[in-house]
């Protein structure tokens, strides 16, 4: 990949040129990196428009702390990943509002509130001070009315799927939900826990984020009304795109700035998380570092110094390369789920995204 390099992780540079968006107005095109999921974005952006004003309308309530809760979470932006991949879905499935409604747009919506609903969890799991660059729900509000507001997004989103009247979408995004929740139980079970197997560290990324993302396009296949080879494609395509980007986040722990990242830089490392960094910092290391690991991790006896002498250690043993190789590998995946389709703008868009997904900065 060529571009600059932190620590191991490469950051491509894009190459410009032009698409149309759904509007007929002609928008930037770029390969691979970040550059890649704006075209996606700029691509569907009528769809997203109507996507965020669902969002805001359906964030909406007479009691005062949810609407000003909810604002602090639109504020804080965000790539909006999910319920793009809803959205593309669908369009290349050839979903056009033949049934004179936004379906596509309402369960996009219902993504990202799955999303949002977990994050708000996890910030209180994690007692995570920063989200996206700014102080936390949970650090402004309290856990408490995260905790409760996170509980009203996820009924709002099911209140979207009993109104789309889909078993199909809501079995797939019921079960979704139900496996997120599992990886986080997983991971809280790994926490700590140097002899987690990678194979076992998967398990949890997949829970606690691929599986959103399998949903968000598998639901938009539904929406398409496609075969079931296709629908299936889509599946396998969000599930490797999800699995590449939950490696690139745990890489990025270790290996970026925080006014880049948009959390505090060594998060997963003062939690205690076993992430594939540190396995393969561990494995590789001597036995000097397996005891430093061993302290830090599994004893959580950390001093202010040890998290430059944790990146010290990733860096030396190449634990970045080892993860960014692994997430290309799911990538790659994901790219290649999308063969079954014939070639289309926005199918070329989605082969990017998944290509940004293992090469993103941030």
């Amino acid at each position: 990949m060529a571009g600059g390099k932190r620590l191991g992780i490469a950051v491509s540079q894009p190459e410009i040129g032009t698409a149309t968006s759904q509007d007929g107005s002609s928008v930037s095109v770029s390969k691979p990196g970040e550059a890649g999921l704006k075209a996606l974005a700029d691509y569907l952006a009528p769809d997203m428009r109507a996507c965020n004003q669902v969002i805001i309308d359906r964030m909406q309530s007479p009691v005062a702390l949810i609407p000003q809760l909810a604002a602090h979470l639109v504020a804080a932006g965000g790539k909006r990943l999910r319920p793009l991949l809803t959205l593309a879905s669908a369009r290349l499935c050839g979903y056009d509002n033949q049934d004179g409604k936004l379906r596509h747009v309402e369960i996009a919506a219902c993504v990202e509130f799955i999303h949002t609903a977990t994050l708000l969890h996890d910030d209180v799991v994690d007692e995570s001070q920063l989200r996206r660059g700014l102080a936390s729900a949970n650090a402004i509000f309290g856990n408490k009315a995260s905790v409760l507001v996170g509980d009203f997004l996820f009924a709002r989103a099911f209140q979207i799927l009993t109104a789309d009247a889909s078993l199909d979408v809501m079995a797939i995004l019921s079960a979704a939900s139900a496996t997120l929740a599992e990886g986080e139980v997983m991971q809280m079970t790994t926490q700590n826990d140097l002899s987690t197997s990678v194979d076992q560290y998967l398990q949890v990324i997949y829970g606690k984020t691929a599986a959103l993302f399998a949903a968000a396009c598998e639901s938009g296949a539904v929406i398409g009304e496609i075969s079931a080879d296709k629908r299936e494609a889509l599946r396998v395509y969000g599930a490797n795109l999800g699995m590449a980007f939950q490696l690139v986040d745990d890489a990025l722990d270790y290996a970026a700035d925080q006014a880049v990242l948009g959390k505090e830089v060594g998060d997963d490392f003062r939690e205690g998380k076993v992430t594939l960094p540190v396995l393969a910092a561990y494995e590789a290391g001597s036995e000097e570092d397996r005891v430093f690991w061993r302290r830090v991790i599994e004893e959580s006896e950390q001093t202010p110094e040890d998290l430059d002498a944790a990146l010290q250690r990733i860096a030396e043993t190449n634990a970045i390369a080892v993860t960014m190789a692994k997430a290309e590998d799911y990538a790659a995946k994901a790219r290649d789920a999308l063969s079954v389709f014939a070639d289309c703008e926005i199918k070329s868009l989605l082969i990017e995204t998944a290509s940004y997904s293992a090469s993103r900065a941030s």
